[in-house]
Formats: structure tokens, sequence, C-alpha cells
């Protein structure tokens, strides 16, 4: 499948989790939380390090999250990336995005393994997320 039909599946689902979400605005797991819940999208934060991210919860790993996630974004380490894939396999999540400066050849190779359809190598989750969706506030007013 074309990064491009892949990436218009995964913007057809609900439900994101953001691994390596961080508290500090100018890191990017903190952007890509809060452009993917700006496009409209369940998101939830995952990092072990803390309880909330602007008031929202932040859960210690995939395991922890209270239901079942359509896409794995990682913005993380890559040997933390490769952890999370392995949680993300047993929990059978069918999506994976892995943003740049997070994937391996071993987290791809870990993904695939665990049937996953993967992202990796470029494209930005944020772009996607702006292209493919309007706010509500603007879909409603027809912009």
């Amino acid at each position: 499948m074309s990064v491009r039909l892949l990436t218009d599946e995964i913007m057809g689902c609900r439900k994101f989790a953001v691994s390596g979400v961080s508290r500090n605005p100018e890191k990017y797991g903190y952007k890509v939380y809060h452009a993917l819940k700006a496009a409209g999208f369940t998101v939830y934060a995952v990092n072990p390090n803390a309880d909330t991210i602007d008031g929202d919860t932040c859960y210690p790993s995939l395991y922890n999250l209270p239901e079942k996630i359509d896409c794995l974004v990682t913005v993380t380490p890559p040997s933390v990336t490769e952890e999370t894939i392995r949680e993300a396999g047993h929990l059978r999540i069918p999506y994976l995005w892995m943003q740049p400066g997070s994937e391996t050849v071993a987290a791809y190779n870990l993904a695939q393994a665990a049937s996953m359809l993967i992202i990796a190598g470029g494209p930005c989750i944020m772009v996607a997320a702006v292209t493919h969706h309007k706010a509500p506030e603007t879909a409603a007013n027809g912009a």
C-alpha cells in the first residue's frame, strides 16, 4: 500500500495514542498530541514520567489505556519506540506512525512482525492531521 493511501486510511481512524508526550510545549511530543486533539481525534497521552499533560490523564504504558486504540504514534527515542511497539503488538494495535527520529530498522521489523501497517521515514502526522481534517467549527461553517 502506498504511503498516501495508508495515510488516508490512518486519518480515517478515530483513536490514537501518542507515546512520548511531553509537558514542554516546544517538544514534538507535545505538539503532535495537541495537533491530533485539535483535529478532532480521541488522543491518549503516554509517558511513564508524567501523570497529566495540560490537565489530561497521561498513561504510563499502552497497557493502561482505557480503551483499544486504532493507531500508535511514536515520538520517542528509538530504544523506547522498540519497547512500545512490543506492547502495541501484544495489544494488536493495527496502525503505527513513527515520527521522524523515533524509527529504527529494528522497530520497523518488530511492527511488521506484529502485522501492523506502518508509516515511517519522514511523513509527519501533524501535517496529515491538518490536511485531512477540519476543526469542527470550521467544518460547520463550510470553510
